[in-house]
């Protein structure tokens, strides 16, 4: 597997519960041993995607390798090659699958204009619609519409095979599995539009789990598992934060929060700035609005906390008061929030731009952030704080 020219590597080692391990790379901060857990949460977005592995590389030259990895679509993707490769090969493997699926358009934008370079990325985009992307997905032949109802091939745009063989080939599904990085998934269950997730603590992780995740409509068809059909997680909530935490009521953990969309963003000028702030919107999943109500909640539960405390003695035996108790217990939590930020070039269609250029550019952006993120830990100002909750935004 080939590693990206001009990147530094280095072997990222896993955080064990309890763990007091120090980082790697010199002027970042040590891993404070409060935490038990660190987890990367990584949002959907297709293209995008490539933000992702840039942020993990910051963090894996630094030292600061998560033992929890959530994902939905291609956060699931990321999350699979990251947690089934050997903490040295994770960078170079997730370098190997972005270098893949965006060999179909490798010349490089005209920086210099922003409307050329947003007519590259909007051509790119379109490229890939039509012919597809090398390792990841092509158009069915003959199309959907041709095909009778009730067959699988009726239900998609596109083939997914090579996705599966492109997985089963970066990624160690046993290593998964041995849980030495717990390992959480969502996806969409098609018949309930429930929300369903898959993780390694309960769930023997395979390739259509990871696929499941990301078979987003109507380009990609669901996916069956034990007779269920599911789609993209991320119709139902692209961001997994809600997971980790609702998971683990109590966590003491620092969550490296990774976001493809921005809720904030500026009023649309054209028709395709008004598609690309509607996709921002809805894909975004109200991320600052799922912050704020975790800090709500934990004022809620100090609240409450302190009016148990406030009953006679006689009251602190009764069942009611004891589950009431339980539930004071909240997470020690640090989420650093890192968010893709649109350039002005970027179009309505940028998380299906697969160019070489754009890939390499998202990739510059996360590993950029997140080094400025570790570098500068110390500067990070709360931006929210309720008992064991503090957010931390990284604007870039």
């Amino acid at each position: 597997m080939r590693s990206g020219s001009g990147t530094r590597r280095t072997g990222a080692r896993d955080i064990r519960p309890g763990a007091h391990h120090h980082a790697t790379t010199s002027g970042a901060e040590n891993i404070d041993p409060k935490y038990d857990y660190v987890v990367l949460a990584l949002q959907g977005g297709g293209a995008l995607g490539a933000y992702q592995a840039g942020v993990f590389e910051g963090m894996a030259e630094a030292g600061y390798a998560p033992n929890w990895i959530a994902g939905v679509s291609i956060g699931a993707i990321n999350a699979a090659l990251i947690a089934g490769s050997k903490p040295a090969d994770r960078v170079a493997t997730l370098r190997a699958f972005w270098d893949m699926v965006s060999s179909g358009l490798p010349a490089n934008a005209p920086a210099w204009l922003d409307t050329l370079h947003h007519a590259f990325n909007s051509t790119s985009s379109a490229i890939s619609a039509m012919v597809g992307v090398p390792g990841f997905y092509t158009p069915r032949n003959p199309p959907a519409m041709l095909v009778p109802d009730g067959l699988p091939e009726a239900l998609s745009l596109y083939d997914t095979r090579g996705l599966q063989a492109t997985l089963e080939r970066l990624v160690d599904f046993d290593l998964i599995n041995d849980r030495r990085v717990r390992f959480s998934v969502g996806a969409t269950n098609v018949c309930t539009g429930n929300s369903q997730w898959f993780d390694n603590a309960r769930t023997t992780i395979g390739v259509a789990h990871v696929m499941a995740s990301g078979a987003l409509p109507p380009a990609f068809a669901p996916v069956t598992i034990d007779g269920e059909m599911y789609w993209d997680g991320g119709i139902v909530s692209n961001t997994p934060l809600w997971y980790v935490l609702d998971e683990s009521p109590q966590l003491k953990g620092l969550i490296v929060q990774v976001d493809l969309f921005g809720a904030r963003g500026e009023r649309p000028e054209n028709l395709d700035q008004v598609m690309e702030r509607h996709k921002d919107i809805i894909y975004s999943s109200k991320t600052r609005f799922n912050t704020t109500r975790v800090s709500e909640l934990e004022q809620l539960r100090g609240a409450l906390d302190r009016v148990l405390k406030k009953l006679p003695p006689e009251f602190r035996s009764d069942a009611d008061v004891k589950l009431l108790r339980g539930l004071c217990r909240g997470p020690h939590v640090d989420i650093v929030h890192l968010i893709h930020r649109p350039y002005r070039y970027t179009a309505a269609s940028k998380d299906n731009d697969f160019s070489r250029a754009s890939v390499d550019e998202l990739w510059a952006a996360g590993l950029d952030h997140a080094r400025r993120s570790i570098d500068h830990m110390d500067e990070l100002t709360a931006s929210k704080r309720s008992g064991g909750i503090r957010t931390f935004d990284l604007a870039p």
